[in-house]
């Protein structure tokens, strides 16, 4: 057991890329521990196994969090690696979606990452050591029509690693970036049944249809299988050195290239990709 990672991996449900990761550390002779709300420990069954096994864990929950993590390092003695990994999608115009749906994306894609930060890092500050892996997006680098909502938390992540990566340098402690692209997971399933629910637009009524194909987007039929990510992160995660970022998956060659481009040829390619050149 001592020469075994310990991983802790939040938003584990099967169908998603956590519970792949889980998988991938596992494959690695790492101790993981799956977690997940628990409305969906059931979806963690298949993981359970010598090296893995399951605990309730809410990210959006601070007594959740704080507990989990205690009852982790009281069994373990040390939280080794921490995958920041649960998340929701979040579509519709920015104008119209309402901030309670905007306000939950955040509780847990951006806050829920800090919140699990705060509660591992003084453990791992004691043992001046430990990996922080935070999943960004490459809608962090460059924000997409009809996803505002789930860009600018995932822009936030990458403000926050960006400056955790510093701050928690003296302690020993990595932090990575990890970027994907498209991966095809249950993401897109989600995003349209929860954009089902919040269809009334008003003022972005004529775009009903292309908000619908935003929610779909990323699981295309080129979407990067989410096992392929898995195992590229956790090999580079346990690496010697860990990379500061880790850009991996469909289209990341197509948003680099949009980040560094001027903000009018952003527009012009989003307008036309999301059918938003027509007056209304």
């Amino acid at each position: 057991m001592s020469d075994s990672k310990v991983v802790l991996v939040t938003g584990c449900a099967k169908g998603g890329i956590g519970y792949e990761y889980c998988k991938a550390f596992a494959e690695h002779n790492c101790q993981v521990i799956a977690s997940d709300i628990p409305q969906r420990m059931d979806d963690m069954l298949d993981l359970e196994s010598e090296k893995t096994e399951t605990v309730q864990l809410d990210v959006s929950s601070d007594e959740s969090v704080s507990s989990a993590v205690k009852n982790i390092v009281s069994r373990y003695g040390r939280i080794d690696i921490l995958i920041n990994n649960a998340g929701i999608g979040s579509t519709g115009p920015l104008a119209e979606l309402p901030l309670e749906a905007i306000r939950k994306a955040w509780e847990i894609n951006t806050l829920g990452q800090l919140r699990m930060v705060q509660n591992v890092v003084p453990h791992m500050a004691l043992n001046r050591s430990g990996s922080i892996v935070n999943i960004g997006s490459v809608v962090g680098m460059v924000p997409t029509p009809w996803a505002g909502s789930y860009c600018a938390s995932k822009a936030a992540v990458h403000a926050m690693s960006n400056t955790l990566r510093v701050e928690l340098k003296p302690f020993g402690i990595n932090v990575v970036l990890v970027v994907p692209g498209a991966i095809r997971s249950n993401l897109g399933r989600a995003n349209t049944a929860r954009l089902g629910n919040q269809q009334d637009w008003k003022l972005y009524k004529d775009f009903k249809e292309a908000i619908a194909e935003r929610a779909r987007a990323s699981q295309a039929a080129k979407a990067t299988d989410a096992g392929l990510l898995a195992k590229y992160v956790a090999k580079k995660v346990l690496s010697p050195r860990p990379p500061k970022q880790v850009v991996f998956g469909h289209m990341t060659g197509l948003f680099t290239v949009l980040s560094l481009s001027p903000l009018w040829v952003r527009d012009i390619f989003f307008s036309t990709r999301f059918n938003l050149n027509k007056r209304v």
